[in-house]
């Protein structure tokens, strides 16, 4: 297959990966100021998509940290070709549709990086993937970032209770934290920019370098950073409604002030990660954020069955996304044959996941809990003023 085909083919892919990953994290930003009524689902998304489009372009550390650190150099360039990265974004694409079918808040960056190791390791031997650099800038960052934001939320849950002690036992008496929502909200959405899209940026540009198009150590070029970011700015708009359902009632009843701690304590530790280049998941921090204000929260329960099915799916994402993105490369390695059957069946699964989707349809119209709702019923009609007495 042509070299440039092939790279124009990845570039697509890449950019459907940044799309799906866009709806599939939408939630990490928008899921607590739905579920407790502070913006309105489809004003949130939009709201979220705009400020991803502006974070895509304030840093590419992560983005350095995957053309230039995961699959080792040799001394032909990067120990991967185009082919081997467009079947290991299959192996990702994959994962993240199933994923949003059943409604986890998986690690779309997780995806990631298990469908370009697990097409590494088969193309090009185990001896391509720089783990050292996997354990320090993914792994570890896996671990510590939701116990992290989880302890934050915790705390600043806590604290916010303790502030506006004296609204205990009034209805909706700390419906100010709706408005603060706005603003915790709204930093997160661009925090995820920062780091979420840089991935895409990052596989694009490992592309190029593998075909010879760009050095090693160069600057991510502008042309990537602009496609990246409209990609998931347009996936973010498209809402994700089913995890945002998850994060938003299904791990605890999520209250204004601890959706407030739980959008804080995300975007500090997603921007803080940002800064010194870890990739971590977006959507294990906000999961940890929101378990963290729960427990928080006097007289909240955490629903631990759902957490525990949530946890059960970080787990499987980087060995099940290396397990597809590991049988497409063998399909890839085939030749120009290969790369067709993985693109078509590729596009069959996702097909087919969509149209299972649509037998239990979540939109913006059935997302919302009865938390969200309950601003506006503490809005009660003032009874009409009593007419005088008639007398006859």
């Amino acid at each position: 297959m042509d070299l440039t085909l092939i790279v124009v083919l990845v570039i697509a892919l890449a950019l459907f990966f940044d799309f799906t990953n866009g709806f599939h994290d939408t939630a990490n930003a928008m899921a607590t100021p739905i579920a407790t009524g502070a913006l309105r689902p489809k004003v949130a998304v939009a709201l979220a998509a705009v400020l991803n489009l502006v974070g895509a372009f304030l840093s590419t550390e992560v983005a350095k940290t995957i053309s230039g650190g995961i699959i080792k150099e040799g001394d032909g360039g990067v120990l991967i070709t185009p082919q081997l990265i467009f079947a290991g974004l299959i192996g990702a694409v994959v994962w993240n549709m199933v994923t949003w079918l059943l409604g986890l808040p998986s690690s779309s960056s997780h995806a990631l990086f298990g469908g370009l190791i697990g097409a590494a390791i088969v193309g090009a031997g185990i001896g391509a993937v720089d783990f050292g650099v996997v354990v320090s800038k993914v792994i570890l960052p896996a671990i510590l970032a939701p116990l992290t934001a989880g302890l934050i939320a915790y705390l600043a849950t806590k604290l916010a209770y303790a502030i506006t002690r004296r609204y205990d036992g009034k209805p909706d008496g700390r419906s100010g934290f709706r408005f603060a929502q706005i603003f915790s909200s709204s930093l997160v959405a661009l925090a995820h920019g920062t780091n979420d899209a840089q991935k895409t940026m990052g596989v694009i540009t490992l592309t190029l370098v593998a075909a010879g198009l760009q050095s090693s150590g160069d600057e991510v070029q502008t042309w990537v950073i602009v496609t990246c970011a409209i990609a998931i700015a347009l996936g973010t708009y498209m809402g994700g409604w089913r995890i945002i359902r998850t994060l938003g009632t299904g791990l605890t009843d999520v209250k204004p002030a601890q959706g407030f701690a739980a959008e804080t304590a995300t975007a500090a530790t997603i921007l803080a990660s940002s800064h010194v280049g870890f990739a971590l998941s977006t959507t294990q921090v906000a999961s940890g954020s929101v378990i963290g204000s729960g427990l928080g929260r006097r007289g909240s329960k955490v629903r631990w069955r759902t957490a525990g099915r949530i946890g059960i799916g970080w787990l499987l994402t980087l060995p099940a996304a290396g397990g597809v993105g590991a049988i497409a490369a063998y399909l890839a390695l085939l030749g120009p044959i290969g790369v067709l059957l993985d693109a078509v069946v590729g596009a069959g699964v996702i097909i087919l996941i969509f149209m299972l989707s649509q037998r239990n349809e979540v939109s913006a119209s059935n997302v919302t809990s009865e938390v969200a709702d309950s601003g506006r019923a503490v809005k009660i009609k003032r009874n009409p003023k009593p007419k005088g007495k008639v007398t006859k």
